[in-house]
C-alpha cells in the first residue's frame, strides 16, 4: 500500500467503520454541540465545518480563509510581519476586493483600529484580534445552525461514535520494553487500526494496591488528559487489561536529557544555544500546567524527553498535582537536589517549586553537573537538603544571570514566583530568551539546535533495565473495580481525532455521495444494512 498505510492492519477500514447515521443521533444530545467546542477545540470538527462551507454555503468559505490567514500571520517572522498585516488589511479589510471583504460583519471601529495601529513601524502579533472575534461570533450563529442541519455535522457524529469505541489490548500491538515506570514497564505499542506509534505506560493493578498507589494514578490519568501541549507528553487512550491499567502516550524516541547531558560523550552539558532552546521548550510546558492550576514537582533532566525531531516533552507526571484557584498546596515530595527549600521544609507553596527545579535543570544543561550535588557523588539526603536550603551554588564563566535569579532561596525573590499561574509569562521575558520568537516557538515551527539520529538508540541497553519482581501477598476484588471504571475511559478525544487526520484515515473514510449528496451510511431514509452474520453463529467455517 501507499506510504499512508504504514503499519496499518489489512482490516484498517472495516475497525473504523462508520455506523449507520440511525446510530448516532442519540449522541448529539450528550456532546457539546457549540460552535467554540466543536470548530474550535475539535481538530475533526474544525476539518468538517471548513469543508461544508467551502462545498456547500461558498459565501463563508473567506471567513474561514481569513481566520487561516491571521494564525498564519501570528507566527509569521518578525521581519515578514509587517508585510503580512498590509496584505491581510487589504484583502479583507478594504472595499476594493468585493470577493473577499468581510467588512459587513465588523464593527467600525475596530477597522479603524487596526488601520491605525498598521500605520506604526511594527505590526504586533495581536493586531487582528478584535476582528478575529467578531468573525468566530458571526460564524457561531448563523452558519453553524446550518452546518448542524447538514450532512457534514451528521458525519461529525459518527466520528465521535468512533472515538467512544471501547479500546482494549486488542486496540495495539505490543512491542519492545523502552523503560520502567513506577508501577511496571513502559513499551512501544502501535494502533492497529492507523499505524500510529505511541509508548504504553503499564501499572500492574497488583503493584499499585500494594503501594497504596491508586490516588497517585487516578490524578496522573486526569491531569494528563486534561492537557492538550505540545510540550507536555499527551495521553491518547486510557484502558485496563487483565492485570494492568494502561496508558498510551506520545512516545518520545529521543531518550532523555540526563542522558544527552552526560552520555553523548565529550564534556557533559550544552553549549548555550541548546541549552536555551531546551529550557524555552520546557518554560512552555509548565506556563501550560501552570494556567490549569497544576505544580508539576518533579522538573527534572531524566523526566524531559526528546522526540524524532529534537522537541521536548515533560513527561511522568505522577506528582503533579492540581490547585484550586486561590488556595496552596504542601507536601514533601519531588527528587532529593532537585526540590525547592519551601518543599524541603514542609511549608505551603503554589507553583514556586517548579521555578526552583527549572533554575536546577539550566544550571545541569549549562554547567554538565547538578547545583548541589556532583555527578555520581555518595552523600546523605540530609545533606544534599542541607545544600539547597543553606549553601551558594558556585557559577562558572558560562553562565548568564538567570540559573540565578530561579535559584534563590526565598520563594519571593524567585524568578517566576509572583504572577500566580502567570510566572511563566515574566519568566519569558528574561534576557536568557532574548533570541525566542514566542509564537513560531508554541506552534512547533523553530528548528531544534540537536536532531537525534533515527538509527542510534539513546537509552539504556534493554538488558540493563531492572526487571519488576512478582508481587505477593495482594488479592484483587470487587472494590477495586470501580477505581478500574475511572480510569478505563478509552481514547481521549483531541490526541485520538489528530491521530486520524495525521495517518491520513480522515481523508480516506471521509467520502460522501457524488456531487455533495450523503453516503448510503448518512441516510436516514436507507436503513441500516443488516449484519453479515449468519444465524448460526457457532459454526465456523474451516478454512480450506
Amino acid at each position: 500500500g501507499s506510504d499512508s498505510n504504514k503499519g496499518k492492519s489489512k482490516k484498517w477500514k472495516k475497525l473504523l467503520q462508520f455506523p449507520h447515521i440511525s446510530q448516532c443521533l442519540d449522541l448529539k444530545s450528550k456532546l457539546d454541540v457549540r460552535y467554540s467546542y466543536v470548530v474550535d477545540q475539535q481538530p475533526i470538527g474544525r476539518l468538517l465545518f471548513r469543508q461544508f462551507c467551502e462545498c456547500v454555503k461558498p459565501m463563508y468559505h473567506k471567513y474561514n480563509k481569513f481566520l487561516d490567514d491571521v494564525e498564519q500571520y501570528q507566527v509569521e517572522l518578525d521581519e515578514k510581519r509587517q508585510e503580512a498585516a498590509h496584505t491581510i488589511f487589504n484583502k479583507y479589510l478594504q472595499k476594493a476586493f468585493m470577493e473577499w471583504q468581510i467588512l459587513g460583519i465588523l464593527n467600525e471601529s475596530l477597522v479603524e483600529t487596526c488601520k491605525e495601529n498598521l500605520s506604526r513601524d511594527t505590526a504586533e502579533k495581536d493586531l487582528f484580534q478584535g476582528c478575529v472575534a467578531d468573525v468566530k461570533l458571526f460564524l457561531a450563529n448563523e452558519p453553524f445552525k446550518e452546518f448542524e442541519a447538514s450532512m457534514y455535522f451528521h458525519r461529525y457524529l459518527q466520528w465521535k461514535w468512533l472515538e467512544s469505541q471501547p479500546v482494549t489490548y486488542k486496540t495495539f500491538r505490543m512491542y519492545r520494553v523502552l523503560g520502567k515506570g513506577g508501577f511496571g514497564e513502559v513499551c512501544a505499542c502501535q494502533v492497529r487500526a492507523t499505524g500510529k506509534m505511541y509508548a504504553c505506560k503499564k501499572l500492574e493493578k497488583k503493584r499499585i494496591k500494594k503501594r497504596k498507589g491508586e490516588a497517585m494514578v487516578l490524578i496522573e490519568k486526569q491531569i494528563l488528559q486534561k492537557i492538550n501541549s505540545r510540550f507536555v507528553v499527551s495521553l491518547a487512550y486510557a484502558y485496563e487489561t487483565k492485570d494492568s491499567l494502561c496508558l498510551v502516550l506520545t512516545i518520545m524516541n529521543g531518550g532523555d536529557l540526563k542522558f544527552h547531558i552526560y552520555n553523548m560523550g565529550g564534556d557533559p552539558g550544552f553549549d548555550q544555544e541548546r541549552a536555551a532552546f531546551h529550557a524555552a521548550e520546557v518554560l512552555c510546558g509548565l506556563g501550560h500546567l501552570h494556567m490549569q492550576g497544576i505544580v508539576y514537582r518533579d522538573c527534572k533532566p531524566e523526566n524531559i524527553l526528546l522526540d524524532d525531531h529534537g522537541h521536548v516533552r515533560i513527561s511522568d507526571l505522577g506528582l503533579a498535582v492540581q490547585i484550586p484557584e486561590g488556595e496552596m498546596v504542601r507536601g514533601r515530595v519531588g527528587t532529593v537536589g532537585y526540590m525547592a527549600p519551601e518543599v524541603i521544609d514542609n511549608e505551603k507553596y503554589t507553583f514556586s517549586p517548579d521555578w526552583f527545579s527549572f533554575g536546577c535543570l539550566i544550571y545541569e544543561m549549562i554547567e554538565g553537573q547538578a547545583p548541589f550535588r556532583a555527578r555520581k557523588e555518595k552523600v546523605k539526603r540530609e545533606e544534599v537538603d542541607r545544600r539547597v536550603k543553606e549553601q551558594q551554588e558556585t557559577y562558572s564563566h558560562k553562565f548568564s544571570e538567570e540559573a540565578k535569579l530561579l535559584l534563590k532561596k526565598n520563594a519571593r525573590e524567585r524568578l517566576g514566583c509572583n504572577r500566580g499561574r502567570h510566572g511563566a509569562a515574566e519568566v519569558k521575558s528574561h534576557d536568557f530568551y532574548r533570541n525566542v520568537n514566542w509564537k513560531r516557538l508554541e506552534a512547533g515551527i523553530c528548528d531544534p539546535p540537536f536532531v537525534p539520529d533515527p538509527h542510534a538508540v539513546y537509552a539504556k541497553d534493554v538488558l540493563d533495565i531492572e526487571q519488576f519482581s512478582t508481587v505477593k501477598g495482594v488479592n484483587l476484588d470487587a472494590t477495586d473495580d470501580s477505581f478500574y471504571s475511572k480510569f478505563n475511559t478509552g481514547s481521549v478525544s483531541i490526541p485520538w481525532q489528530q491521530e486520524m487526520i495525521e495517518t491520513k484515515c480522515f481523508e480516506e473514510l471521509n467520502v460522501f455521495g457524488p456531487n455533495n449528496t450523503p453516503s448510503n451510511d448518512l441516510r436516514l431514509d436507507l436503513p441500516p444494512p443488516e449484519d453479515s452474520k449468519s444465524c448460526f453463529p457457532f459454526r465456523r467455517r474451516r478454512r480450506r
